[in-house]
């Protein structure tokens, strides 16, 4: 099968690779129909993810139908279509039991990190029936890619974490993905404000479309000073952190209102300054988290339900043996205007 391979930092190469095979009876083999890129495999590239190995198969990302599972699989079967989450997860280990899938003890955020991912034709996927999601009939499975991590990611990490609320303000640093997805599923709250901060013009003005009630081009004006004057004076009850590098998260430090929250979405390689100086007597909270998907089957009936269109965020579509070409575009969104893209094989 063709395969999108991390050869070490900024080396990525398509291969062939022998096709998975069942490794334990809580398996499944899924025909990858869908994948995509995200945010983290440019981390990865970048060589800021140390735990993933030269050698591994990327992406953790996707949709399929299975091919092959396990003897001690009963929920699933060869035919079904699935929606493949991005956290394998037992369902049995202490911090499964809490709901805390990320860290699973025998699984976590494993996919195309610590075991051969999705940007394949085919994928292994350990515990398949707490790992995978039935898909129901009729839905839109190319937009359902955004439900393996985008949007769980968003609102768990950035919305949950962030304590929005009814009449709340939010301010979103970074209009990539992951903050859009952040932006579409706190509306399920009801913010008086989403403000949208980002250098690059177009990804604002999706962010409008997608319902920020602000957007501010960080080299047009002072993030600072126009949510303070959007709020008061105040600054925002919940900042969420959606890019993952220094300056983003000290900004983040400088948006927070006293009493609120900075939720840390961003993937860092690398430190960020904490200004306890500046912080230690407002009362703020900092949360950070990798997402545990939750909320997955929430989310899939607020698609079905037309309360959310994931489809929004597709912007591209590349064949897997495309792949390469495919990175590229993705790591010059500014330019491209690339959000999300939809691979198939």
């Amino acid at each position: 099968m063709k395969a999108l391979i991390y050869q070490g930092p900024g080396r990525p190469s398509l291969e062939d690779r022998p096709r998975p095979m069942l490794q334990s009876p809580t398996d499944a083999v899924v025909r990858v129909t869908a994948t995509t890129i995200c945010g983290t495999d440019l981390h990865i590239l970048k060589g800021d993810v140390p735990t993933c190995e030269p050698g591994r198969i990327l992406g953790h990302e996707g949709v399929g139908v299975v091919e092959e599972v396990g003897t001690a699989i009963a929920t699933l079967k060869p035919g079904d279509h699935v929606l493949i989450s991005c956290i394998t997860s037992c369902g049995r280990c202490s911090n499964c039991r809490r709901g805390m899938y990320s860290h699973c003890q025998s699984g976590g955020w494993v996919l195309g990190h610590r075991i051969d991912g999705t940007q394949a034709e085919f994928v292994r996927i350990p515990h398949a029936e707490t790992s995978l999601h039935r898909i129901p009939d009729g839905m839109d499975e190319e937009a359902l890619v955004m439900l393996s991590d985008i949007l769980p990611t968003g609102f768990e990490c950035g919305v949950l974490n962030g304590k929005v609320e009814p009449g709340s303000t939010v301010a979103i640093v970074g209009a990539g993905p992951i903050g859009l997805a952040a932006l579409l599923t706190a509306q399920f709250y009801s913010p008086s404000q989403c403000i949208v901060i980002d250098p690059d013009a177009n990804r604002l003005e999706v962010a409008r479309t997608f319902g920020a009630t602000a957007c501010i081009r960080n080299s047009d004006a002072d993030p600072v000073e126009e949510v303070r004057r959007l709020t008061d004076g105040l600054g925002a009850d919940c900042v969420i952190e959606a890019v993952g590098i220094p300056a983003t998260f000290e900004l983040c430090e400088e948006l927070v209102a006293p009493g609120g929250t900075i939720a840390n979405v961003g993937v860092h390689g690398v430190k960020a300054d904490l200004h306890l100086e500046r912080l230690w007597d407002r009362n703020i909270t900092i949360t950070t988290r990798l997402v545990d998907t939750v909320s997955t089957p929430m989310l899939l009936k607020a698609v079905g339900a037309g309360k959310l269109d994931p489809a929004r965020l597709i912007t591209h579509r590349f064949r897997l043996d495309e792949m390469l070409a495919a990175y590229d575009t993705f790591g010059k969104a500014a330019s491209t205007r690339a959000l999300k893209m939809i691979i198939r094989p």
